[in-house]
């Protein structure tokens, strides 16, 4: 993909290293000369552009014109919402994600403002504690659908009640889905007559609002 990050921070700066690494190609638009200095000594393979962040003609030499997707990642919230704004309604850039760095402005970035996709740090970050002291012993991999779901990992109890039940006789929600199990380090494609046992590695796909109804099924019975 052809990816134009501004902001050549922290967060822009590990973002591009990502990126490359999956073989994308990153263009970092940098308006301060300390860090444009800092991020060409660090970087190969990013195509690195000098000027401000909401100039258009550095935006067209960075070639926005044919970006597919656009991160606003700078430390102030009105820069990242003209450069959306900008990139959506200007230069028609079909994918625009923005950093939201005071929570406060989380409601104005929205797509009718050019935004995609706010990525509220202090919402994302808090929310992401809550669940881990909430979660126990289950690792919560990824999210996924705007964080309406996510991807878990959880070890089948030697007392949970689930041990030695088929799949089809949980009576696991709906919301949840069992993608694979890991026995003895082999991986299982469940299906309804998978039999679960003591210490299965359970990796599932479920509705925010039913991981601890999951988690309950796997625990020990109290």
């Amino acid at each position: 993909m052809n990816i134009i990050i501004v902001g050549g921070g922290q967060v822009g700066s590990y973002l591009a290293a990502l990126l490359v690494k999956d073989n994308n190609k990153v263009t970092l638009v940098e308006e301060r000369q300390k860090q444009l200095t800092l991020l060409n000594n660090e970087f190969k393979g990013v195509n690195i552009i000098a000027g401000g962040f909401t100039d258009p003609a550095v935006l067209e030499k960075a070639g926005i014109e044919k970006a597919d997707v656009v991160v606003a990642v700078t430390a102030k919230d009105e820069t990242n919402l003209v450069v959306s704004t900008l990139a959506k309604f200007e230069f028609g850039v079909g994918r625009v994600i923005a950093r939201v760095n005071n929570p406060k402005n989380n409601w104005i970035f929205t797509p009718e403002m050019g935004v995609d996709v706010g990525l509220n740090q202090a919402d994302l970050m808090a929310h992401i504690v809550a669940e881990e002291m909430s979660l126990g012993d289950m690792m919560m991999l990824m999210k996924l659908n705007k964080g309406k779901h996510s991807l878990i990992q959880e070890k089948v109890h030697p007392k949970s009640p689930a041990v030695g039940k088929s799949l089809r006789d949980l009576g696991l929600p709906v919301e949840c889905v069992l993608c694979a199990v890991i026995r003895d380090s082999n991986l299982i494609i469940p299906r309804g007559d998978t039999v679960l046992e003591a210490n299965d590695e359970i990796l599932a796909v479920s509705h925010v609002s039913k991981i601890k109804t999951l988690a309950a099924f796997l625990a020990p019975k109290e």
